[in-house]
């Protein structure tokens, strides 16, 4: 069994159609034929069907594509802790990250650390709080920006960088615009803007409310940080949000409001897989970020 044959089975199951795999892969489709061919034969099983002019995995196959996706991404994670143990600053990072912290925090971190190590590229990826556990989990990145930060997952290993307050945010011309200050339970009848069930903040919102006796009545839902804004600044309702989202301004036709009790508060920071060793690069962004940060909050 050849990594060049594994290489092309996955090319061929993820498009269906052989001779897309061949051009995708700049070799000739016969190639592609006769080495799935022989991998098939030294497992004594078919991997493919066909229908027409397409392909499709059989049962078994996708159990192999299954594991062969796993081989291949731990082949892959050696071969690049090779290249970075003969150069660990000439490495590549894949980085996650929530919408929460992609105004601030990320470019924050990234400007400053590519001053010291311009040679280190990076691949962001945007994503929901439990696809990026999952993803660190699977390889698909190699490290995450989180709020909260998980301390209950047995395969993540999680860094507090720092915690901060949430704050409600309403319209500018609404009643307690004028106050320094509220209860959250001043907001029992408000119509609440919040993220799509299923995100953190979703969650951090409902429970805080929970937890001032009421639940929150929820009218508008925003996937990003910007929409949420938005719809407060149009009087569609208020929120509440991470003081890091208001760093550079509170958004137009809106205030920002301390929320004196229940004391709503998160942990932001990084996680990393409890399992397995960071390639040189990965460990160098890793142990900067977390020096970052202290030095930070040493200076706060």
């Amino acid at each position: 069994m050849e990594l060049r044959q594994l290489r092309y089975f996955m090319e061929v199951a993820e498009r269906e159609h052989v001779s897309e795999a061949a051009e995708n892969l700049h070799v000739a489709q016969s190639a592609i034929s006769r080495q799935i061919a022989n991998l098939e034969a030294e497992l004594g099983v078919s991997l493919f069907e066909r229908e027409g002019r397409n392909v499709k995995l059989t049962q078994i196959g996708k159990i192999f594509l299954t594991h062969t996706k796993t081989a291949m991404k731990a082949i892959d994670h050696a071969k690049k802790q090779i290249d970075e143990y003969l150069d660990p600053e000439r490495g590549s990072i894949k980085i996650g990250f929530p919408t929460s912290l992609a105004g601030h925090l990320l470019p924050t971190v990234i400007s400053e650390f590519k001053q010291k190590y311009p040679n280190i590229a990076f691949q962001l990826r945007q994503g929901s709080y439990a696809f990026l556990i999952d993803a660190v989990k699977n390889r698909e990145i190699d490290v995450a920006f989180l709020g909260p930060v998980p301390t209950d997952d047995p395969d993540i290993s999680g860094h507090i960088l720092f915690t901060e307050n949430l704050y409600g945010l309403v319209p500018i011309k609404h009643p307690l615009s004028e106050k320094s200050s509220i209860h959250l339970s001043d907001l029992r009848n408000e119509d609440f803007v919040v993220f799509p069930k299923g995100y953190v903040l979703h969650k951090i919102v409902v429970d805080g409310c929970k937890r001032a006796g009421f639940s929150p009545k929820i009218t508008s839902e925003g996937e990003d940080l910007d929409a949420i804004k938005g719809l407060v600044s149009a009087g569609i309702g208020v929120t509440i949000l991470p003081e890091s989202t208001f760093y550079e301004s509170t958004p137009r036709f809106t205030k920002k409001i301390k929320i004196e009790s229940p004391e709503l508060r998160r942990s932001v920071g990084i996680i990393i897989p409890k399992h397995r060793n960071l390639a040189p690069s990965e460990k160098v962004f890793y142990h900067y970020v977390k020096e970052f940060f202290s030095i930070l909050q040493r200076f706060q």
